[in-house]
């Protein structure tokens, strides 16, 4: 069993605390290509290269495990000299003074406030809170994506537009996170995505 990081935004983060998500897409890096010339049987072929034997998931097989990196801040209260309780330390030596993960808050929590927040990506192994433990690895185009797995993407189907609340596909309200993340026209390009099954475990 391997141990890998694995970054998620802070709603994402709540959808799996709340049990919501239990699913993420990542995009293959590199794309597969399409074949363009005869093939050793005299045949023209666009058959695109089976992903899976040609390219290794860097995010693991079923059984390995992934820690979760999430925006986060440490923090001290012993040190009165310091004006703000939240503290944007040295994670060197915050470690030489003996702090640990109860003493760190994460901005997917509600009400939560820190001077400055540390990026995910500069989460320390020891600071993480969520263990997912990978249940299953696939590869598909991202559009192929199911109303059911939409949901276990951990997004919600209720949405609210000046003030009136109404109900919208899983697939369309995935679709708009995926752009939200990946950028403009991400979706429509359908790129070959990672699909990671996973469960919560305890650290």
């Amino acid at each position: 069993m391997k141990e890998r990081p694995i970054l998620f935004s802070s709603p994402m983060v709540r959808a799996i605390l709340e049990g919501r998500k239990t699913q993420t897409r990542r995009t293959v890096k590199p794309q597969p290509v399409k074949l363009s010339g005869p093939n050793l049987d005299g045949l023209w072929s666009d058959t695109v290269l089976p992903v899976v034997r040609y390219f290794a998931c860097p995010y693991g097989v079923p059984g390995d495990r992934l820690w979760v990196r999430e925006t986060w801040c440490a923090w001290d209260t012993t040190e009165e000299d310091i004006e703000c309780d939240e503290v944007e330390g040295n994670v060197a030596s915050l470690v030489e003074r003996g702090i640990g993960r109860y003493h760190v808050t994460y901005r997917a929590d509600p009400n939560r406030y820190a001077k400055k927040w540390r990026p995910s990506i500069f989460m320390p192994r020891w600071a993480s809170r969520i263990t997912l433990e990978i249940e299953a690895v696939r590869v598909e185009r991202l559009q192929e994506i199911s109303e059911d797995d939409a949901l276990k993407e951990g997004v919600s189907t209720m949405v609210r537009i000046g003030g009136v609340e109404f109900e919208s596909t899983a697939r369309l309200e995935f679709g708009k996170l995926w752009e939200s993340i990946n950028g403009p026209g991400s979706w429509d390009a359908n790129p070959w995505v990672w699909v990671i099954q996973f469960r919560r475990v305890t650290p």
